[in-house]
């Protein structure tokens, strides 16, 4: 597993849009991290990366929003409000993953971890040694 150090928010855009240019259509992308820990601001940053100049927030009631004008179609998910990857495979979330042509990124992905394709980047978060630091752990 790859360690990632991250400093401030300048470094929090730089790695996001040098991770959308490796990005292809197709990518699961899961973001895992306490409240807090910038897993919205790096799906901003990717998508910035990706091309979307729409402002990107948090999906936390409408589960997913959709941007199609980048080079690849993004599909941000925020699943905290889910109980378990039942109500995610109810609301049709896995159809994205296996029959859209876009990058999915999944805020709180360990609450439906259990049905994520296995081929899924996982970004683990946590705070670092002082309040701007934060630490990605990344499995790509």
């Amino acid at each position: 597993m790859r360690e990632i150090i991250i400093r401030n928010e300048e470094e929090t855009r730089e790695f996001g849009l040098e991770l959308a240019g490796h990005l292809e259509p197709g990518d699961v992308l899961a973001l895992i991290g306490e409240l807090g820990t910038g897993k919205t601001a790096l799906a901003r940053y990717i998508a910035e990366g990706l091309g979307i100049s729409r402002s990107i927030v948090s999906p936390t009631f409408g589960i997913v929003k959709e941007y199609t004008q980048g080079r690849i179609p993004l599909f941000h998910f925020d699943v905290y409000r889910l109980a378990d990857s039942d109500e995610f495979i109810e609301i049709g979330g896995e159809e994205y993953f296996y029959e859209k042509n876009g990058v999915s990124i999944i805020e709180w992905a360990d609450i439906v971890e259990d049905i994520l394709p296995e081929d899924t980047k996982y970004i683990y978060i946590e705070y670092g040694a002082d309040e701007n630091e934060r630490i990605y752990r990344c499995t790509f």
